[in-house]
């Protein structure tokens, strides 16, 4: 991968890829994703629910992505298609925790696979919040990602939103395993990145100066709403980052 030839804090904009959902050769659905590095290996994240929808009888077997190709000239991309089963077998990492199953998918990319000249950005273990961080309600947040499909079409680049934290971060809400935003968010923002700016970026996560939060997922309603005279809630669910831990944690091979 060459350097990113967009300077901090606008690097974020090579960190979030545009996912397109297909079974076969029929195009299914758009989502956002975003790249993520441990160990030299490099990652996509984004939801689950992208990847497989039992509800909704969403069953893509392949994904294409779109990257950068020419470090001095972002409007050279192309696709890179990655299939979801081997042998029957899916090829992403998800999990579950005490609060039942988490909408975050991690699926692993080939570094052979990739262009020659590959240009993005991709988050670290050192991007994860710490205990000693202080992030409280209100905070102000970034969306980064593909909403309905909108992007830079010339530059193939996401576009970001603006959000606030709505519940206490740190603690799971309603006994989930996400915390609350208030932000504008359409469909195709599912799997978008949700950070906040890291005014003291550590060495390693100088490149990307930004705290990973979480994992955008969804937003959230009130089954019992008055759709007629009462608006949505606006809020939407984010899944805490620091699952990427351990669905990044290196396998260890049985005997």
């Amino acid at each position: 991968m060459n350097h990113s030839p967009l300077k901090p804090p606008e690097s974020i904009l090579l960190s979030a890829a545009r996912i397109g959902t297909f079974n076969g050769q029929q195009a299914l659905t758009g989502a956002s994703g975003f790249f993520f590095e441990r160990e030299s290996r490099l990652y996509l994240v984004t939801s689950r629910h992208v990847v497989i929808d039992e509800p909704s009888q969403h069953f893509p077997d392949r994904i294409e992505i779109e990257l950068h190709t020419d470090p001095d000239n972002l409007t050279r991309s192309t696709g890179l298609s990655m299939l979801l089963y081997r042998e029957g077998q899916s090829v992403w990492c998800d999990g579950t925790d005490g609060g039942g199953e988490i909408d975050v998918a991690v699926i692993e990319i080939e570094r052979a696979s990739l262009p020659q000249h590959c240009v993005l950005e991709a988050f670290t273990p050192a991007h994860l919040p710490t205990v000693h961080d202080e992030i409280e309600v209100g905070a102000a947040l970034l969306v980064v990602g593909f909403p309905l499909g909108f992007h830079d079409l010339l530059h193939h680049l996401p576009v970001v939103r603006q959000a606030v934290i709505a519940s206490s971060y740190g603690m799971r809400f309603q006994g989930k395993g996400y915390f609350l935003t208030d932000a504008r968010t359409h469909r195709g923002t599912s799997g978008a990145p949700v950070l906040m700016r890291d005014a003291s970026p550590s060495p390693a996560a100088h490149a990307l100066p930004w705290k990973l939060l979480g994992v955008h997922s969804s937003r959230m309603d009130i089954a019992d709403r008055d759709q007629g005279q009462d608006e949505a809630l606006g809020l939407n669910c984010a899944w805490y980052a620091d699952i990427l831990l351990t669905l990044t944690e290196p396998r260890t091979s049985s005997t």
